[in-house]
């Protein structure tokens, strides 16, 4: 926890169930909290959301149901996370993730017509990746999901291809590894769309670069890349989308009074 606060992040995302021990180490260095878990029933949400208001958590990503859930259902456990939301003042962010009811740009944004109130986690690889954003125009699906992109207000933070949900970016630099133009514009329009809302719950916009466990190897049963490194440079990337779009929109950065928090 020292590490993490010593490298520049505002705060850490907790695995549901929370760890104690580590929660409070955390915040007693001052470091702000998140929680992630899954909800399958209005149960789940009214505990996810309980348990994160005692535990003094600013948010939780939730991964909402199996993908496989009729609408009347489906409709059913996103009212759950509103309410469940609203009853313990905890912002609940539906995720945008594989195996979920929101693993669909199509279905999600239909939803989000419905449910205009819903904010979301954006980790975009599983779209971009699962659904090859790039097949058919890129410009094209970032102009239809317009309105749900402006109504993230999370984002795990990770780019990958058409076949990888995550990649080693090398250095950053956008010619080593097209995906990143593609995401740096996913992430701008998030931001400009969180810069822009005038019913953010928080005055702040959570950045999490969520990496994958370790998996990949070399011969040597090393990893592939530097997972701790690559994490800086997710950050170091959105932070300049997020500079670029408030120039974009023409305010200083000095004047902008939302922001956004790096969590690991």
């Amino acid at each position: 926890m020292q590490a993490i606060r010593d490298a520049g992040y505002e705060g850490v995302q907790f695995h549901d169930p929370l760890h104690g021990p580590e929660l409070e180490q955390a915040l007693n260095l001052g470091l702000g909290a998140a929680g992630t878990g899954h909800v399958k029933s209005a149960h789940d949400a009214i505990r996810l959301a309980s348990e994160a208001r005692l535990a003094g958590l600013e948010s939780v990503t939730v991964g909402l149901g199996t993908g496989l859930e009729e609408d009347d259902v489906a409709v059913r456990l996103i009212e759950a996370v509103l309410n469940a939301s609203v009853k313990y003042s905890v912002p609940l962010y539906v995720e945008t993730r594989r195996a979920t009811l929101f693993q669909d740009m199509w279905r999600a944004v239909t939803f989000h017509r419905r449910f205009p109130m819903l904010e979301f986690n954006g980790d975009f690889s599983h779209w971009y990746t699962g659904q090859e954003m790039v097949f058919g125009g890129f410009e094209e699906k970032v102009a239809f999901l317009q309105h749900l992109l402006g109504s993230v207000r999370f984002l795990h933070g990770r780019i990958g291809d058409s076949e990888t949900m995550q990649v080693n970016l090398g250095s950053g630099d956008i010619d080593i590894h097209p995906g990143i133009a593609h995401f740096r514009a996913l992430w701008r329009r998030v931001f400009r769309g969180f810069l822009t809302s005038e019913t953010t719950r928080q005055p702040f916009l959570t950045f999490a670069p969520e990496l994958l466990p370790p998996r990949s190897t070399t011969a040597e049963a090393r990893e592939e890349f530097d997972r701790w490194q690559q994490s800086l440079l997710l950050c170091r990337i959105a932070k300049d989308c997020f500079r670029e779009s408030v120039l974009e929109l023409g305010r200083p950065s000095a004047d902008a009074v939302k922001r956004v928090r790096r969590t690991a």
